[in-house]
């Protein structure tokens, strides 16, 4: 029996509920990943206990309301930490305020809290989530063991998260997210929007945004703005999330790259680091009817840092790829109802795909097998199953990460 839309969000948070319990009582050391075609989201332990969550929609814009809420006089952004690759930037934010006395264990504790809060609501709304497991070390994360959720504190957030989601729902809400900010349409009058609540039409805040702003919650801002959105004076548009602030303190480097190397480029280094975790993944469309294939280059692509998409019927598929807009596909040679050849040459003959780099995955690779298809428009060929690093290596070639 398929679920219902009310009930897939409860079902989503019961089964997380399930996961989040077995990795307390085993006392796990790692990152619980869950991901689907568009997002990926990490969740991250230390002995049993959450961490951090990260990913999803807009990471900086949602620190910035935790510590709105929790820390406003923390300057966070002044001086950097030494940034590792190997825990979340947020993390090593909040160790240095508390090693340097700007804020407290317990401030510490409410941001994680409100931001794990706000991460769990958003997982309810993700169809389809498949789950993977990363160990990592114990005790990488320099912050007060105290400050990370134990398996009841866990229980109590997902309880809150459930119960905004049930809220959300009652009120009709649930075909949106909360992501999306209100701005004034083109044609609308703007007399008719009362002069306090302008400020907040203007593309810079979503609804949590606002939320946070007029203290109410996200809910309640939404109800009260829909009105206005029926009546076309207001529209609901995606926004990019907030960059981070330039990076003041530098990474530390040998003697002999000190001599030479100008600060300006050691700065640009650890921006770039720390942008690595909120820039935008490119995301891989995989058109092949094998289950064992998908999970292979999910495990392979995802940890990367790139999105998937599992397309197993390309025709039908079709719509997905014009909805989703891949940075790459990979696409089998031989399929059950259509061979790679006349899909390639298909995409190719449409005007969203005709730049777009395409991967043949195949066992057949003669030289007639590559004669054709170029004349089809293939970017390259790729062994099966395939490689990891030879499939980086070709991803990386046409993405980068």
């Amino acid at each position: 029996m398929i679920a219902s839309r009310a009930e897939l969000p409860q079902m989503i948070l019961t089964r997380l509920t399930e996961e989040l319990d077995n990795l307390s009582k085993h006392s796990s050391n790692g990152v619980l990943i869950l991901y689907n075609h568009t997002v990926v989201w990490n969740l991250h332990f230390n002995d049993g206990k959450l961490i951090y969550a990260t990913g999803g929609m807009h990471p900086v814009r949602r620190w910035n309301r935790a510590l709105r809420q929790h820390c406003p006089n923390w300057n966070w952004n002044v001086e950097s930490p030494q940034l590792s690759e190997n825990q979340p930037w947020e993390c090593q934010f909040l160790a240095q305020g508390i090693s340097r006395r700007q804020l407290s264990a317990i401030q510490a504790k409410l941001v994680i809290r409100t931001i794990v809060q706000e991460c769990f609501f958003e997982l309810g709304n993700s169809k389809d989530l498949k789950n993977d497991w990363k160990p990592t070390q114990k005790d990488i994360f320099h912050l007060p063991q105290l400050i990370a959720l134990s398996s009841w504190e866990i229980l109590s957030v997902l309880t809150k998260a459930t119960n905004t989601q049930k809220k959300w729902q009652a009120a009709g809400l649930d075909h949106l997210s909360p992501c999306l900010a209100p701005v004034l349409s083109p044609t609308a009058n703007p007399q008719v929007i009362p002069v306090s609540e302008k400020k907040y039409f203007n593309s810079n805040f979503t609804l949590w945004d606002i939320a946070v702003e007029q203290e109410k919650s996200v809910t309640d801002v939404a109800v009260s703005l829909m009105p206005w959105v029926d009546k076309g004076v207001l529209e609901l548009q995606k926004i990019p999330d907030l960059p981070l602030p330039t990076i003041k303190q530098v990474v530390a480097v040998t003697n002999s790259q000190s001599e030479n190397q100008p600060i300006a480029f050691v700065q640009e280094a650890v921006q770039e680091s720390v942008h690595k975790s909120v820039e935008k993944q490119p995301l891989i469309a995989c058109i092949d009817d094998s289950p064992v294939l998908a999970y292979t280059l999910r495990k392979i692509l995802i940890p990367a840092g790139y999105q998937m998409l599992s397309i197993p019927e390309p025709m039908r598929g079709f719509s997905q790829l014009i909805e989703h807009k891949p940075d790459l596909i990979l696409l089998d040679l031989l399929l059950p109802n259509a061979d790679g050849y006349s899909i390639c040459k298909f995409l190719r003959d449409t005007p969203t795909f005709r730049n777009t780099p395409i991967i043949f995955l195949t066992e057949r690779n003669t030289p007639i097998d590559r004669a054709q298809a170029m004349l089809v428009g293939a970017t390259e060929f790729l062994g099966k199953p395939p490689q990891p690093e030879e499939l980086l290596q070709i991803v990386q070639k046409y993405l980068g990460r």
